[in-house]
């Protein structure tokens, strides 16, 4: 039985998660998700259950390692974990949920104390070969609390049985275990070559419910990379047409 826990989401892009812990609760989290904690919190820093249990995490993105944090007082103590990038923070009642629900890789904050965070692998051959961000999935699984982040603005469908919908596989954020997943290719030379949306999809069928995300961490970080190699080219080609090192240091700071 996980613990059973109160919480509050505060912020609108950049949210953080505050949890309410009794005497005697704890609440998980993958290291380096702190950020404020009261008094008489205590860290426990380990596997989570010897090395298998590290490794799978480890093979779904996460830390090798996974904190806990418990309360040894005697009151209501609270311990706050905040968002890697801007987003949503979903959160997910496990046994409301049937107890348990798949998500992306790197996507969990934290859960109760007894939710169980494990590898999953897609069946789909298609998905396995193709499924990109979506090949490997995290489950937690459990009857409490969890918190997952998805990426810029949340989107939530329930899709009836037999409804299907069609995302790029980025965008998929965390979906019920009786959803169907699989891969399907896109088709078309042009959309091909000069779609920009990848060759392949995820189609989802119904029922359960999917949460979307806006912005993938890999559409994020092909973002940054871009600008930054296109800023990088840009200051060395203006530094060496005026005339030499001095003066393209002197333009980009470094002087």
């Amino acid at each position: 039985m996980a613990d059973v826990i109160d919480y509050q989401i505060f912020g609108d892009d950049m949210q953080i998660v505050e949890i309410e812990l009794d005497p005697g609760e704890g609440v998980r989290a993958e290291a380096g998700a702190m950020m404020y904690m009261d008094q008489d919190i205590e860290m426990q820093t380990g596997t989570g259950g010897g090395l298998f249990k590290g490794f799978k995490r480890a093979i779904t993105g996460e830390s090798f390692f996974i904190t806990t944090f418990m309360n040894n007082g005697r009151g209501k103590e609270h311990v706050a974990f905040g968002a890697p990038y801007p987003g949503k923070i979903i959160n997910l009642d496990l046994q409301q949920m049937g107890g348990s629900f798949l998500c992306q890789k790197d996507s969990f904050l934290c859960a109760a104390r007894g939710i169980e965070i494990e590898v999953a692998f897609t069946k789909k051959i298609g998905a396995g070969l193709f499924g990109g961000e979506g090949f490997i999935l995290q489950r937690l699984q459990g009857d409490g609390m969890a918190f997952v982040h998805a990426g810029g603005t949340l989107v939530e469908k329930n899709l009836a049985a037999g409804e299907t919908l069609r995302v790029d596989t980025g965008c998929l954020a965390a979906f019920s275990p009786s959803v169907d997943y699989d891969i399907q290719f896109i088709g078309g030379f042009k959309n091909a070559l000069f779609g920009g949306e990848g060759l392949f999809l995820a189609r989802l069928t119904g029922p359960g419910k999917v949460f979307l995300q806006s912005l993938p961490l890999s559409r994020l970080a092909d973002r940054i990379a871009a600008a930054a190699s296109f800023q990088s080219r840009g200051e060395q080609k203006g530094a060496g047409g005026i005339g030499g090192g001095i003066l393209g240091d002197f333009l980009s700071g470094d002087r």
